[in-house]
């Protein structure tokens, strides 16, 4: 099995990377041999879109300048190798009640229409298809839930996206409540639970 593990958050240590690699060492045991490709965000980041993206995603491959050749490398890159995925492990803490900024970037170089979506006569198809997400998301409050949890913008955000795309098997496993002295002791093995490999 081929494992993309996207890892978002800035901090080295953060509990989104420590859940989403407790994820797939959950899923190395269940299926032995199988391979872990990672893309760090937060070392490597993919640039925000500009001009030059845009007009490259609605060119013609064989029209592109060379500018547009090298603005559309990043997208290429980011869809080659979630297409070679069978499974996505995305780490996601919730920075502003949001995703951080990488993410969003590495999402946008990901959705291209005629590539990984298509319009039809029956509306969106995503093109990503047959394919296993897991979100490891992290916050310092508890949002699944009571009174903050119209604040996620989070786990509703990367479920809408990712199934427009055609991704629709998508887990999220929270490790939440990390800023509490009594929730944080347990917060990476209750979001582990949630899992089901």
């Amino acid at each position: 099995m081929n494992i993309l593990h996207v890892i978002s958050s800035p901090r080295t240590d953060s509990y989104s990377h420590r859940l989403g690699n407790a994820i797939i060492e959950k899923l190395l045991a269940a299926h032995p041999g199988s391979t872990v490709r990672e893309r760090n965000l937060a070392e490597h980041p993919f640039p925000h879109l500009e001009e030059a993206s845009i007009q490259s995603f609605n060119t013609p491959a064989d029209q592109h300048t060379p500018g547009q050749q090298a603005a559309i490398r990043r997208s290429d890159e980011v869809i080659a190798e979630v297409q070679a995925a069978e499974v996505l492990v995305v780490d996601a803490p919730l920075y502003n009640f949001s995703i951080p900024s990488t993410l969003k970037a590495w999402i946008d170089h990901l959705a291209r229409r005629g590539v990984t979506f298509r319009y039809t006569a029956n509306g969106p198809e995503g093109l990503l298809k047959d394919k296993k997400v897991y979100v490891a998301m992290a916050s310092g409050g508890v949002y699944s839930e009571g009174p903050a949890a119209g604040y996620d913008f989070v786990a509703p955000y990367l479920r809408t996206i990712f199934g427009f795309l055609g991704l629709t098997d998508v887990t999220i496993a929270r490790a939440e409540g990390v800023a509490n002295p009594e929730l944080e002791p347990t917060a990476i093995q209750k979001g582990l639970e949630s899992v089901s490999v």
